[in-house]
């Protein structure tokens, strides 16, 4: 039914092949399917070993056969960027260009490797179409949606920087085969327990991904099952819906990630025993 993977970033930078075996090893030892992939760099000076521009067709027949070597899948890629006033954007015409082809480059990249799920935020999509960042957002991921189209890939927009409702609203104005979800449920806490539920309902025909993380008020960390959202009210509405695909744990607190991620497989994969 449901495949329990990784958010490889979790454990770390991924700056060299070096760093992608050590973190490799890690996700064998939680115990985990696959791995989500970060394919974009993280700074001027913190390069990724798989960004589009470094990682050549020998890099990713080299990064394949890796993963595959320790007997995991691919569930993804995430490239995620941040424009000069915020996360992602794609809402932000200041050098929108470079961001928008260094996405399509991304995307090419899943496509080359089998795996063809790009995941981002892109930035926040205001419910006002009238709104001037909305004409920019629209027009940036239909020129993105669009190459994915031509390359046979998804692009992902993450759930969590607006209501689910909006974001639906958006998806059906862009109207794309290759504009889909990657749903995080902890995102939605902030606006309430239930939005989690109903948010899988109104995204349900656009999800092709999922994180699985959590949030605790109390001790702020992200270990699934210890938290605010209601798992198997949320799992069993994902089988409703006819999701089939990965559960990628992630843990970005780095507060005893590997044990918190142990515990959230360990969790998951008791709990989907008894759905």
């Amino acid at each position: 039914m449901f495949k329990i993977g990784l958010a490889i970033w979790s454990l770390g930078y991924t700056m060299t092949l070096d760093s992608l075996k050590e973190q490799l090893w890690l996700a064998k030892q939680i115990g985990v399917e696959g791995v989500q992939l970060w394919c974009v760099d993280y700074g001027p000076d913190k390069p990724c070993a798989l960004d589009p521009d470094r990682c050549d067709s020998k890099c990713r027949r080299e990064v394949a056969e890796l993963i595959s070597s320790y007997g995991l899948e691919i569930s993804g890629f995430c490239a995620q960027l941040s424009g000069p006033r915020g996360l992602g954007g794609l809402d932000d015409p200041e050098g929108i260009g470079r961001r928008i082809e260094k996405t399509k480059k991304a995307l090419e990249l899943a496509a080359s490797m089998e795996a063809p799920i790009v995941t981002t935020h892109p930035g926040r999509i205001p419910e006002d179409k009238g709104d001037p960042a909305y004409r920019v957002i629209r027009r940036s991921i239909c020129e993105i949606a669009k190459f994915a189209e031509d390359v046979g890939a998804y692009f992902c927009i993450e759930t969590g920087m607006e209501p689910t409702v909006i974001l639906r609203n958006f998806l059906e104005d862009v109207g794309s085969p290759a504009l889909k979800v990657n749903y995080d449920p902890a995102n939605l806490l902030r606006y309430g327990v239930e939005e989690v539920i109903r948010g899988v309902r109104i995204l349900g025909p656009w999800i092709v991904h999922t994180h699985a993380k959590d949030y605790n008020p109390e001790t702020r960390r992200a270990t699934v099952g210890e938290g605010l959202v209601p798992w198997e009210r949320y799992l069993k509405e994902l089988k409703a819906q006819g999701f089939k695909g990965w559960l990628a744990l992630e843990d970005e607190t780095e507060k005893d990630v590997v044990n918190s991620l142990k515990k959230g497989r360990e969790f998951l994969k008791a709990l989907l025993s008894k759905l």
